[in-house]
């Protein structure tokens, strides 16, 4: 089933976070609309949710796009913006208020890459856009 979900907080961002963890773009992926005050994200991302379990059988990914809206601005450290076709592994999404609700909404790639976005508010969907398919392997992380 195609996950569908709306961040509107820090827990609901945190939730985001959980599922989009370890999915995979390339820069080139990266948008910034200013005159929307939007950002996209188009990604592949890893379906932690389905089959959970030590010994999950199939491991898959899903095409979905993760979009902020209310973003007053931009800005990347660590990310080759002239590489579009580099990629990316989104490791992590974050919320540092500022002057609530207003704040920086923080995504965190391995690597050292990372995008800060000036928000008035947290205002993020998540959606699933197309079918899944087997992946090659799991993420680890080691601790």
């Amino acid at each position: 089933m195609a996950l569908k979900l709306v961040a509107l907080d820090d827990q609901d961002l945190s939730i985001v976070s959980a599922h989009v963890q370890d999915a995979v773009l390339k820069v080139g992926d990266l948008e910034y609309l200013p005159a929307a005050k939007r950002f996209v994200l188009t990604m592949n991302r890893f379906v932690w949710e389905a089959k959970s379990g030590v010994f999950r059988q199939h491991n898959e990914r899903r095409q979905a796009v993760l979009h902020f809206d209310r973003v007053l601005g931009a800005k990347t450290s660590g990310i080759a913006r002239d590489k579009p076709g580099e990629v990316l592994s989104l490791l992590a999404i974050s919320f540092v208020g500022i002057s609530k609700p207003a704040g920086i909404v923080e995504l965190v790639f391995s690597g050292g890459g990372a995008i800060m976005l000036d928000v008035e508010c947290i205002e993020a969907r998540l959606a699933d856009i197309g079918g899944a398919w087997e992946a090659t392997s799991r993420p680890v992380h080691r601790a």
